[in-house]
């Protein structure tokens, strides 16, 4: 009698619509010297179906933004389509904006809004004394913290923000979480569905949108954290691949003439299913989701799933800071160019 695994009481989340859509769901991609770009607008099915609210998710992939080149690149991809987001809600070039950088300073995985808000150039304090030069749109920014440090619901402290100040809309960056170990750090989302203060580290907080807020909301996060379930399941997945590679090309000339170990991920592999059960016998029977369901079973009773970062992650945030915070200021203000 075949033993059959129940896993339908574990689900994985992500935060990153791309990782939740399926393969029916219109979307476009593009490249941009090097840059992947996927636009998708997910209507109410779509969005009812793959557990995001319905909306516009543009989603930026990348390969290192520590090293300069690349950084200023990415800076002119996502000022682009941060414009374009903005061209589609049809808000003003001259509307004003309120830039909120979600998330705990004194946690560095967590500390990419409030490292965003101190690159943004803010002129809304120039504009109440009438000495904006032209090309510069009104802007104010704050960093609210968390919950645990103000003891006040973030979406309630952002609501009464926006009663006083009134701006025309909001751009709010979070940490996010995701279901790959390739995306941390390499990956920005940009949606006008809004966001869930905390959903990064799976403490989520009242919704901030426009229903709640009453505003337009545009949300910018980036996968800054994954978690062991994640961790084991790619690694299990890494396994087959190694070992589908190492099966066909064992006795290959060129394979032998080769130094060292080659990086299977950059070949093309077709793992069967053979494969898998002979290396993973019960488990290798279960497809990717699954695989991390039973992962997910085995690891939270215990305690052991783990959220884990980069060991470079305070140097990554800062770079990925500047990215967003100066990338905003070259897609909100007309006289901004090389910052």
């Amino acid at each position: 009698m075949k033993k059959i695994i129940d896993l339908k009481n574990y689900e994985i989340r992500t935060d990153l619509a791309i990782e939740s859509i399926s393969n029916n769901v219109n979307k476009q991609t593009e490249d941009i010297d090097g840059i992947k770009v996927t636009t998708m607008k997910l209507n109410k099915e779509e969005a009812s179906i793959t557990n995001k609210k319905e909306g516009t998710y543009i989603t930026i992939e990348f390969d290192d933004a520590t090293d300069y080149n690349n950084k200023e690149k990415l800076k002119e991809v996502f000022a682009l389509h941060i414009k374009k987001l903005l061209k589609q809600l049809n808000i003003d070039d001259d509307a004003s904006a309120l830039i909120i950088g979600l998330g705990n300073d004194k946690s560095t995985p967590d500390s990419l809004g409030p490292i965003t808000i101190d690159n943004i150039v803010v002129t809304s304090h120039l504009f109440k004394i009438g000495n904006v030069s032209d090309g510069f749109r009104c802007v104010s920014a704050i960093a609210p913290g968390v919950m645990g440090q103000t003891g006040i619901e973030t979406s309630d402290l952002i609501k009464s923000i926006v009663e006083a100040e009134n701006p025309a809309f909001l751009i709010v960056i979070d940490a996010l979480a995701s279901q790959a170990l390739e995306r941390v750090n390499k990956t920005i989302q940009i949606t006008d569905a809004g966001i869930n203060p905390g959903s990064g580290i799976g403490n989520k907080r009242k919704e901030i949108n426009k229903e709640v807020i009453g505003k337009p909301v545009i949300a910018i996060g980036v996968p800054t954290v994954v978690d062991a379930v994640t961790i084991v399941s790619d690694t299990i997945n890494y396994m087959y691949k190694h070992f589908s590679y190492t099966k066909k090309h064992l006795h290959s000339p060129a394979n032998k003439l080769s130094f060292g170990n080659p990086n299977y991920l950059k070949k093309d592999i077709q793992i069967t299913k053979e494969d898998r059960e002979n290396l993973m016998g019960l488990v290798g029977m279960l497809n990717d989701v699954d695989v991390r369901k039973l992962i997910y079973e085995v690891l939270s009773p215990i305690g052991y799933n783990l959220m884990v970062t980069p060991k470079e992650v305070d140097f990554i945030m800062e770079k990925l800071g500047d990215v967003i915070g100066n990338g905003l200021n070259r897609a909100l203000h007309h006289n901004i160019e090389n910052l």
